[in-house]
């Protein structure tokens, strides 16, 4: 009797959201409308495919904007910059175009409205991350950096200061939750975000890791890069739920000594991790025994404008 083939499900929302797609369409109009060279600040999204292949294509990836010769076109990548950035744009004369996601755009407009009004502001976060820095550019040294549950007791505010807080917009969903209680617990007037900051993609993939843990699986791979925090985050809600995770950027990432013995396995991917990876993965997994099935756990239909100097 035929062994019954083992099951690999891929999950479904995945990969790209609204906030990359169109980063990524920025980039790919101004070199169709500019051509190369074509200067991005920092890694457009946090994916090693998708910015080798836009090196091969005439971008030039810079850190800082020293690197861009004046009165050149310089893209900014889709996780938020600080003022001091693009004033030094303006200066340079360089002809920028912003790719911040809408929704980092909309977490930084809360940070400053609290500032302003004189709140101590708290930002749960990563401290390094390119969106992190971004946000507390808003304010120099009146934003809080808060990363664990542990830093809330550290913090310097009377409890019945009047304390705003805001989150990074690719953290956990149960562990930013943790900390936001943490802070409620301290203080009496905390102000939250009016709707929550992490974006619907990742908290829509963490939902879905969480459907894939229930169906029974016994490991997960998740397609992104060891830079993307939202990537990295599906691995910690599958393991946090007793599943191995693994995090991988392509096929040939794959450890297939560490799926000796493994039943059904779960695959989704972060949300600036293109589909043709995940579908490289599910090709090389059938050569394994491995037989996909699609689990739709909800259809996404969000879509984000481009910057008006490219309508």
């Amino acid at each position: 009797m035929a062994a019954t083939p083992k099951r690999l499900l891929t999950v479904n929302p995945r990969g790209f959201c609204a906030g990359v797609e169109r980063a990524i369409e920025v980039v790919d109009r101004l070199l169709e409308t500019h051509g190369a060279p074509l200067f991005v600040r920092k890694e457009i999204v946090h994916n090693k495919s998708v910015v080798e292949d836009f090196k091969a294509r005439g971008v030039v990836f810079v850190e800082e904007l020293d690197e861009v010769p004046n009165e050149q076109t310089v893209v900014f990548s889709a996780h938020g910059i600080a003022p001091a950035v693009r004033d030094e744009a303006t200066r340079r004369g360089l002809r920028a175009i912003d790719a911040t996601c809408p929704l980092v755009t909309k977490v930084h407009t809360e940070v400053v409205n609290h500032v302003v009004e004189g709140h101590e502001m708290v930002l749960i976060g990563h401290a390094g991350h390119d969106e992190v820095l971004g946000t507390m550019g808003e304010a120099p040294g009146r934003i809080t950096l808060v990363t664990s549950v542990e830093d809330v007791a550290e913090l310097p505010f009377a409890e019945d200061a009047a304390v705003a807080c805001a989150t990074q917009t690719t953290l956990s969903v149960d562990e930013t939750r943790e900390i936001v209680e943490a802070l409620r617990a301290r203080y009496v007037n905390l102000v939250e975000p009016p709707k929550s900051d992490i974006c619907y993609a990742t908290q829509n993939r963490q939902d879905a890791v969480k459907s894939l843990v229930a169906e029974g699986i016994s490991h997960l791979l998740v397609v992104g890069s060891r830079t993307s925090s939202n990537s990295r985050r599906l691995c910690e809600v599958a393991i946090n739920l007793g599943v191995p995770a693994f995090l991988i950027d392509g096929p040939e990432d794959i450890d297939m000594e560490a799926l000796t013995g493994a039943g059904d396995l779960g695959l989704t991917a972060g949300a600036s991790a293109p589909e043709h990876l995940v579908q490289a993965v599910v090709a090389r997994l059938a050569t394994a025994g491995w037989k996909a099935e699609e689990l739709v756990t909800l259809e996404e239909n969000v879509r984000f404008s481009l910057p008006q100097e490219l309508k």
